[in-house]
């Protein structure tokens, strides 16, 4: 089959409207054209699903079957009826809901008295772009998007009385709407205001959103109401916790059209976004646009062969990792900041060479060394940079660098000190742009008391103590019960996870020449051995008095095992990249622990490799601790067995293209099932995530037939890399031999270096192990 060629492809619009239907089998679809944005969606979270929305967009428009709630929340693919289209699903963050209706429906009655009903039949949905028709009142909803402007076309039925409800004071997600306001504009065309979002438990603190609404025409009438009782018409203002607007417009025979700029800073800001972003009324302009940002970015990573299937599935995964995460910036790089006792707006601070990259806002990075700490660097470094500035911005800004910012607050969102691996991945990948000596800074200030690892999931406050980093440094482990009040104050857990983060800052102290620190987290990051338990062959929980917790059992009681978070020892004792040859030597050789780690994909085979269904927790690729359990044979020297368990996982967990699967069973965590998911298409991974002094990708089987990776100049010597394979099919999943660059290659690892300077791997696959390439290079033989 023949390759998909990116950047220059003709748009999803552009195909509909070909003069000549007979020449569409030509065109080669682009990869925005591959992706389906509504895999997974029975289950969608608030955070997974946004249709008009660019790459990281500040504003991700979308329709909202269910508004509330956060699991099962925002589009939901089974639920029949449309309640609003509202302009942000990001973490923790959501508003600005909109619903057009005929005649007076109100909205005052709430959502459920002017929801509707519609088919997926004439739905359309590509990234940056949905259309959606709604049923109860005839109306074609069209939608798509700039990074920061929302743009919105509605076909009215004709003769019927246009109506706008713009629904500001709803709760959304878990966000109580503590304040709003709005106010027409002088032209009669348009509505300024903001609201502001009430603290949840995971943003501790309210944030307010400003909005700039306009319209192509001039309203007849604007209206209001306030604690369900309508205002007099023509109000000059409606503000309060229970408040709405609604516009009304002539019938026309031409669409209504509407922008909706947003910004976290200011109304300024707003207008700001809005006439940079947005400033004419070209509607398929701007979803050419969008289609066009969809295609140059996804296409970074080309592939040819392989099956639609996988296609749709692979660009899918893509789009996903680089959707989920969110823009707070403005076009002007002012962003907010609620790390101190008031809120205030800063700006991003320039680079070294004046590149200034947008402000993130984003859940947690808990596992990311296994996902997007590996796939962002291959084709967007520039975007691993951004993520980078923004912690050491918010490590000026309040003293800590974060582990899942949240309109600018610290959310503390899950364990451990997970922007460690990150930053030591970008440097080891040559990605700098940021402060490195401020940011090496904060990453040590994390690994003591004062940091964050004091900090257990969502414990706010100067006085945390459920972290428990003074109990690792004084005992080599963290015990349960310790003092605390936040979330997964697993005690097992941490341990591990605070000693391959020592190594991980043991490898960018080296890198810095900083000999002491290097040898300190060195030593630290030998601290999970002290969880090993001879008597049962596990790392296992210990109780305050240094004792074993009673009762173990490896599986637990499936993913909530006492002691470990979201998942149990059976999974946790390989979460220990970092020392492959101390684990080997723990499980009594490289071949006691291949024959039991296999017994592990054995026995969770029938389970398609989740924790659904399973009686017994034997690992668990539907969350972010099991992602590297496959990569483990490549180190133990039985290389076969990860490319098999690879390509079995990914057909039995990962593979699905329906609204009813694609992610296991979890949610998508912005991107990172995304990522692990296109990295096993790929056929390469990274045990350590890359942050080792000389980082090397492991290789597997890819599912294509060709790869190529389009590599940024900035970061790289080479144009590109590509990665061949011979004989691919679904049944040779095992690679025979290999070349780099036309010579023999014949180990398991690939060299970052040898990425950067572009080339060529090319890898002959068979149905049968061939045993003897590759293992040359296993550590720990």
């Amino acid at each position: 089959m023949s390759l998909v060629l990116g950047c220059s492809f003709l748009s999803a619009i552009q195909l509909e409207a070909a003069s000549d239907p007979s020449q569409l089998s030509r065109v080669i679809k682009g990869p925005a054209e591959w992706v389906n944005p509504l895999i997974d969606t029975v289950k969608s979270r608030w955070i997974f699903f946004s249709s008009a929305c660019r790459p990281f967009g500040m504003v991700n428009l979308s329709p909202d079957t269910n508004p509330k709630g956060d699991w099962h929340a925002g589009y939901i693919y089974t639920t029949p009826t449309i309640s609003c289209f509202s302009h942000i699903h990001a973490w923790q963050l959501a508003g600005l809901p909109v619903m057009p209706v005929t005649g007076d429906v109100n909205g005052q009655v709430g959502m459920d008295g002017y929801k509707s009903d519609f088919s997926h039949e004439d739905e359309v949905v590509h990234p940056g772009y949905h259309k959606v028709v709604l049923k109860r009142y005839g109306i074609t909803v069209e939608l798509t998007s700039t990074e920061r402007v929302g743009f919105h076309r509605y076909h009215f039925p004709p003769g019927e009385k246009e109506r706008v409800i713009i629904d500001t004071a709803f709760t959304l997600m878990e966000c109580n709407m503590i304040a709003s306001e709005g106010q027409p504009t002088a032209d009669g065309a348009g509505v300024d205001g903001s609201f502001t979002m009430s603290p949840t438990i995971r943003r501790p603190k309210p944030l307010t959103v400003y909005y700039a609404i306009r319209f192509n025409r001039p309203f007849t009438t604007f209206g209001g109401w306030k604690d369900k009782n309508l205002l007099p018409a023509n109000p000059a203002k409606v503000s309060g916790p229970k408040a709405g607007m609604f516009v009304d417009f002539a019938p026309s025979a031409d669409p209504l059209l509407m922008k909706v700029a947003i910004s976290y800073t200011s109304q300024e800001g707003a207008l700001r976004n809005l006439a940079a972003e947005l400033p004419a009324w070209d509607f398929d302009s701007i979803v050419r646009q969008s289609t066009e940002a969809w295609n140059n970015t996804l296409g970074r990573i080309e592939v040819g062969g392989g099956t639609d299937a996988e296609k749709v599935k692979f660009y899918t995964d893509l789009w996903h990792a680089l959707l989920g995460r969110r823009i707070i910036s403005d076009v002007d790089f002012k962003y907010p900041d609620n790390t101190g006792p008031t809120a205030r707006i800063r700006e991003v601070t320039p680079s070294a060479d004046g590149t200034r990259f947008p402000h993130y806002n984003f859940d947690a990075l808990w596992g990311a060394q296994w996902s997007l700490d590996i796939l962002w660097p291959l084709a967007w470094p520039e975007i691993m940079d951004g993520f980078c500035q923004t912690m050491v911005d918010m490590y000026r800004d309040g003293g800590m660098i974060p582990r899942g910012p949240t309109g600018g607050n610290y959310s503390f969102v899950m364990i451990g000190d997970t922007a460690t691996p990150l930053f030591a991945a970008a440097y080891s990948q040559g990605i700098r742009s940021w402060d490195v000596k401020k940011a090496y800074e904060g990453l040590r200030k994390n690994a003591f008391p004062g940091g964050i690892r004091d900090h257990a999931g969502y414990e706010f406050g100067t006085n945390a103590t459920g972290g428990g980093i003074s109990y690792y440094i004084d005992r080599g482990y963290v015990p349960e019960g310790i003092p605390g009040k936040g979330m997964h104050r697993d005690g097992a857990s941490m341990t591990i996870e605070y000693a391959y983060e020592d190594w991980c800052l043991s490898q960018l102290a080296t890198a810095l020449g900083k000999k002491e620190d290097a040898a300190l987290f060195l030593t630290r990051s030998q601290s999970y051995r002290n969880l090993w338990n001879k008597d049962v062959g596990w790392l296992c929980p210990r109780t305050l008095d240094g004792g074993w917790l009673p009762g173990f059992n490896p599986t637990g009681k499936g993913r909530a095992a006492e002691g470990f978070t979201e998942a149990n020892s059976a999974i946790y004792t390989y979460f220990t990249p970092h020392d492959p040859q101390g684990l080997f030597g723990l499980f009594g050789g490289n071949a006691k622990f291949i024959e039991r780690l296999n017994e592990q994909f054995l026995k969770a085979q029938p389970s398609n490799f989740t924790m659904r269904k399973a009686k017994e927790c034997w690992l668990d690729y539907g969350n972010e601790p099991s992602f590297e359990m496959a990569g483990w044979f490549n180190l133990a020297g039985a290389p076969w067995l990860s490319q098999q368990w690879t390509r079995k996982v990914h057909e039995a967990a990962l593979s699905d293209i329906t609204p009813f699967g694609g992610y296991a069973w979890d949610d998508e965590d912005q991107g990172m099932m995304g990522s692990l998911s296109a990295l096993m298409a790929m056929g390469l991974f990274s045990m350590d995530g890359c942050a080792a002094i000389n980082p090397s990708y492991e290789i597997t089987a890819p599912l294509f037939d060709r790869i190529v990776i389009h590599l940024n100049p900035k970061y790289a010597k080479g144009k590109t890399f590509e990665i061949i394979t011979r004989n691919n099919s679904p049944a040779n999943s095992f690679i025979q031999s290999a070349r780099l660059n036309g010579k023999p290659w014949n180990s398991f690892q690939l060299p970052h270096d040898a990425v950067l300077n572009g080339g060529v791997l090319e890898l002959d696959l068979g149905p049968h192990p061939n045993k003897s390439w590759g293992i040359a290079h296993a550590q720990g033989l």
